[in-house]
C-alpha cells in the first residue's frame, strides 16, 4: 500500500486491549501468513489507542456487531467482528483477518473506507450503525 493510500484512509480507534490480544495474533501470523500480519500491523500502527472504557459507542471494536453498506452496489450488512477462531461456517461473523474485517476495525458511524476486495475490485464501505459494542468496565 503506498503512502498516498494510507494517508487517505480515515482516524480510527482501537482500544488497548484489542490492540494487545491483535498484537498476540500477529505474532502468530507472521510466519504462516506475512501478508495478513503486515496489513494488520499497518492499521495498527496508524490507529488512536484508547482505554477500554473511553471507546465511543460508535466505534467498531473486536467483538462489535456493525451495520455498514457497499456504497458502490447499494447492499447493507450486518456482521460481528471476530477473531480467527470465532468465525465459523455463519454469515454473520466476520473475522479480523479478513480484508473487510481489517477494514472495519476502528472505524466509527458515519466514516467510509475504500478498500481491495477479492477479484480485484474496491469496496467503498461506510459504517451505518454500531448495533452492539462489548461493554469495557475498568
Amino acid at each position: 500500500m503506498s503512502r498516498e493510500d494510507k494517508a487517505k484512509r480515515p482516524e480510527i480507534t482501537i482500544s488497548m486491549a484489542d490492540l494487545e490480544r491483535l498484537e498476540g495474533l500477529l505474532g502468530e501470523l507472521r510466519a504462516g501468513a506475512p501478508e495478513i500480519a503486515e496489513g494488520l500491523r499497518s492499521e495498527l500502527d496508524r490507529a488512536r489507542i484508547v482505554e477500554p472504557a473511553d471507546v465511543p459507542r460508535d466505534v467498531v471494536t473486536m467483538n462489535s456487531t456493525v451495520r455498514f453498506a457497499d456504497e458502490e452496489t447499494g447492499k447493507e450488512f450486518e456482521r460481528t467482528l471476530c477473531y480467527p477462531h470465532e468465525a465459523t461456517g455463519g454469515s454473520d461473523k466476520v473475522s479480523i483477518l479478513a480484508p473487510l474485517g481489517s477494514a472495519l476495525l476502528g472505524l466509527s458511524v458515519g466514516q467510509r473506507i475504500d478498500w481491495p476486495v477479492p477479484g480485484g475490485r474496491t469496496a467503498h464501505i461506510r459504517i451505518l450503525e454500531v448495533v452492539s459494542q462489548p461493554v469495557h468496565r475498568a
